[in-house]
């Protein structure tokens, strides 16, 4: 299979996962799943944590409120969303854009992984907690993790299965929303892409 097949086949499975707690939600509500989008062969691949409400009526990650200052930040740098890739740990939309469960996680998280392996970046960025906490376990550094708070623009040189991979977690783009204050840590923290954008978007 190629990589488009292998994207291709995830997404059936999370749309047949009817195990899911979020499945009838998702179904009830005429909700799409989001799968990722992007570049497969991208270098750099952004994690965010499960989709809100515009995200599940159109299949697109960050594509509502966040996505637009999601947008702003990756201009700041001159980077194209046609460069990266861009997924959720979670990928069908939770009640009331609530936190995904523990039990959510752990069912979803499997597709990240095999997505992950699928385009195997050279950088993780992580957009919020979640998606932080998840990938340092998996990549055995569960030690280092603190809050958010401490460790957003940190730069972290670990392994995956694939090989070296560096992770860079940052806040959230809605922790600047309900807190405009907050913008400039978000972007001050975003200029450390800057670093790994030389031959982004290369086949492997």
């Amino acid at each position: 299979m190629n990589k488009k097949e292998e994207i291709e086949k995830i997404r059936k499975e999370i749309l047949n996962l009817k195990k899911s707690p979020l499945y009838k939600y998702r179904t009830d509500n005429n909700y799409f799943s989001v799968i990722g989008k992007g570049s497969l062969d991208a270098k750099i691949v952004f994690v965010g944590e499960a989709p809100g409400e515009k995200e599940a009526l159109s299949g697109i990650p960050f594509c509502g409120r966040s996505g637009k200052l999601l947008d702003e930040m990756l201009l700041s740098v001159k980077l194209s969303r046609e460069k990266i890739y861009i997924t959720n740990l979670v990928n069908d939309r939770p009640q009331d854009n609530r936190d995904p469960t523990k039990k959510e996680i752990k069912l979803y998280s499997k597709f990240l992984d095999r997505q992950l392996e699928i385009i195997q970046p050279k950088v993780i960025i992580m957009l919020g907690r979640l998606s932080m906490n998840y990938l340092f376990e998996k990549a055995g550094i569960k030690q280092k993790l603190e809050s958010i708070g401490e460790m957003h623009g940190k730069i972290f040189k670990t392994r995956l299965s694939y090989g070296e991979v560096i992770l860079l977690p940052l806040y959230h783009p809605a922790y600047a929303l309900y807190n405009p204050n907050n913008k400039k840590v978000l972007f001050d923290d975003f200029k450390k892409v800057k670093k790994f954008i030389g031959d982004v978007g290369r086949e492997k």
